[in-house]
């Protein structure tokens, strides 16, 4: 089974005049990729993917191979029939990914019994091992303690990404030990990591990439002092990351960072000044703490 431990940076989508600039997507991911991060997560909530086509979604994947040829790739993919997105994994079998990161089918709020068979019948078929992506506040469904431990025993289910806001269920899915449990919630990336999680997929780590990937060696190596100092630094930038709807803040510091476009598709919109210039500071503030 494909290890998935480690920070995994879940792509922005830069858009130009509203088309996807691949030059602005390849010299993003070129600096990411020297920074030690594990891979990437393309195609997920962080990259606007609801607003791209399957055709967008395929450059996209081709623009990141290209520019960062070795690093592992998890595509994001979702819908709410299991046969209609396990058909549209296998069309991606030729991708090579190391994974799918997969969330219950949203807005329509199955029972428990309905969200396991869902991801029964899709990892039956798919490609390469699963990610279960436990986001109730875009789905509107959780995958419960138990459902989630009944699902680690499928051969093609290798880890979650954790967004579902609950330490015991964290804990549960940690002690259990069949899957590998990533923090997908920025401002408990800390918490999740001393819980035991194997790793983030952090939308936060588009910048200083290095930190994050410096405080997730630092737990795994249960130096906990100069952790618990770095995420004092790092977490006023988690938090001004997401003080508008992702990725908008993101984006327009990387606008000032690396000159791609300050640019989202309807119906997300640009950031407003105050938010980034609150996470402008607080990066300058991470930055002289850290060439203290």
């Amino acid at each position: 089974m494909q290890d998935f431990s480690g920070v995994w940076v879940p792509l922005v989508t830069p858009i130009a005049a509203g088309a996807v600039d691949h030059a602005g997507l390849q010299r993003l991911v070129a600096g990411l990729a020297k920074s030690g991060i594990r891979g990437f997560v393309l195609n997920g909530s962080t990259a606007e993917a609801a607003a791209l086509d399957e055709d967008e979604q395929r450059a996209i994947v081709d623009s990141v191979r290209r520019a960062a040829p070795q690093a592992p790739l998890v595509m994001g993919a979702s819908g709410v029939r299991p046969a209609v997105l396990a058909a549209r994994l296998q069309r991606w079998a030729d991708a090579g990914f190391a994974g799918f990161l997969v969330p219950p089918p949203s807005y329509v709020r199955p029972a428990q019994q309905g969200v396991a068979d869902f991801f029964r019948e899709v990892a039956d078929s798919a490609p390469a091992p699963l990610l279960l992506y436990d986001i109730p506040g875009r789905t509107g469904v959780r995958i419960e303690t138990a459902t989630m431990l009944a699902l680690a025993a499928h051969p093609r289910i290798a880890g979650v990404k954790d967004c579902a806001g609950d330490p015991d269920h964290t804990q549960a899915v940690i002690d259990d030990g069949r899957l590998q449990l990533l923090a997908g919630d920025d401002a408990r990336l800390f918490t999740t990591l001393c819980q035991g999680g194997a790793g983030a997929i952090t939308a936060s780590a588009h910048l200083r990439p290095e930190l994050f990937v410096a405080l997730h060696r630092l737990v795994a190596e249960s130096r906990l002092a100069p952790a618990r100092s770095l995420w004092r630094g790092l977490w006023p930038l988690t938090r001004a990351f997401f003080a508008e709807p992702n990725p908008a803040v993101i984006k327009a510091v990387l606008a000032r960072h690396i000159g791609i476009a300050d640019e989202l598709r309807a119906p997300m919109t640009r950031a407003g000044s105050a938010s980034v210039q609150a996470a402008l500071d607080a990066l300058g503030a991470l930055d002289r703490l850290t060439a203290a």
